[in-house]
């Protein structure tokens, strides 16, 4: 597996190392306005005209350390024993969102499959129906990793894009085939929870309506206090954590990516099931940068391979709340890497990744989650 990485900005277009002529795929993420024209798609494919190019819109992006804004960086890779096979589709609404986990998974179930990366639009697909729709037709043992595209702190339109200029309401993937390529991967958070446990007396899939029976964004908005009137970007510093019951060990956090003031509801990235118990949560600088070190961790292998690729996903709430300082945690990854392989990435509307404690595939918000690819061939 040969690697290397490009960044393009407005002042000083593309730059970095020289081309790999024969990559078979090349991994791609810019802000909305760099990627919205085609043009940075079309220089890439003239750069790399026999590779597969997958890419998406961000709310900023990961470069060796650096976090930026409205550039694109881009990981073209060559694989020596791997084999790759692609597929995408346009959603139409989010309650197609299993239907179009089902058929991308359709797509890639072939023999050999070893994991998955998608990306998927970012405001208009539910990610727990489109991870379950994806497992409804994989074996629960395939490892899908990737995340939601973004639009900053917008939550406009967002754009994927395979092997055509990006574009709102797709969702794309790569399927890797044999058994040389290994994948690590990790997802943790760092928020603490605050104020009191409300169970979900109203909701629907993604929509939440009602906390202990009474109106979700009502009762939101009193613990946001002069925040509420920023609402929905405020909320990404203010994270919900759930849980089946007030006892169980672990947690899941969903972040709020609209809202609704006739019906006093608020719309998540992911399910908010009825019955599940509610928390507010709210972050901690420290915690969050330990929490992104030790995804690195849970990704990483015995030792360090230069010729790897590291793939970072981390929340834009992370983004919002640690501020001036979010390098630190891309940094906090790069130290347990050893500085020595080749990182890129970008701040997303949600995290997809297996869950450390349980081993099955969900959607996460407010995590770093690493990817690390390596052929032991």
């Amino acid at each position: 597996m040969k690697v290397t990485t490009h960044i393009w900005s407005a002042a000083a277009g593309w730059k970095d190392q020289p081309p790999l002529p024969d990559a078979h795929l090349v991994i791609y993420f810019g802000g909305k306005g760099t990627l919205d024209s085609g043009e940075r798609y079309r220089e890439l494919k003239n750069l790399y005209p026999k590779a597969h190019l997958l890419g998406c819109s961000t709310g900023g992006e990961i470069y060796k350390q650096e976090v930026l804004d409205n550039s694109v960086v881009a990981a073209a890779i060559h694989f020596q024993a791997t084999t790759l096979k692609t597929a995408s589709v346009t959603i139409a609404s989010i309650e197609d969102s299993y239907e179009a986990g089902r058929t991308i998974a359709q797509k890639l179930a072939k023999k050999k499959l070893s994991n998955v990366f998608l990306l998927s639009d970012g405001t208009n697909v539910n990610g727990s129906d489109l991870i379950r729709g994806i497992y409804s037709a994989l074996d629960k043992k395939i490892i899908v990793t990737g995340g939601l595209a973004g639009d900053a702190a917008d939550f406009g339109k967002t754009l994927v894009g395979l092997d055509s200029p990006p574009e709102p309401k797709k969702i794309a993937a790569v399927g890797f085939y044999g058994s040389a390529l290994k994948t690590g991967y990790g997802s943790v958070g760092g928020w603490d929870p605050f104020g009191p446990k409300r169970r979900i007396t109203k909701s629907r899939g993604n929509v939440l309506f009602e906390l202990d029976g009474k109106p979700a964004l009502d009762l939101y908005k009193q613990y946001l206090g002069p925040d509420a009137e920023k609402l929905p970007g405020s909320a990404l510093l203010f994270p919900l954590a759930i849980r089946p019951e007030f006892t169980s060990e672990h947690d899941m956090v969903r972040t709020i990516v609209g809202i609704n003031e006739e019906e006093k509801s608020m719309t998540f990235a992911g399910d908010v099931p009825e019955g599940y118990i509610a928390q507010l949560m709210r972050g901690d600088f420290n915690n969050l940068v330990e929490g992104a070190g030790k995804a690195a961790g849970l990704a990483g292998f015995d030792k360090p391979y230069a010729d790897s690729l590291a793939i970072l996903i981390s929340c834009i709430g992370r983004k919002l709340l640690l501020g001036q300082r979010i390098s630190d945690e891309t940094e906090a990854v790069a130290e347990v890497f050893n500085n020595t392989i080749p990182t890129i990435g970008f701040y997303s509307y949600g995290e997809i990744c297996h869950q450390q404690f349980t081993g099955k595939c969900g959607l996460h918000n407010q995590t770093m989650t690493v990817t690390l690819l390596h052929e032991t061939q």
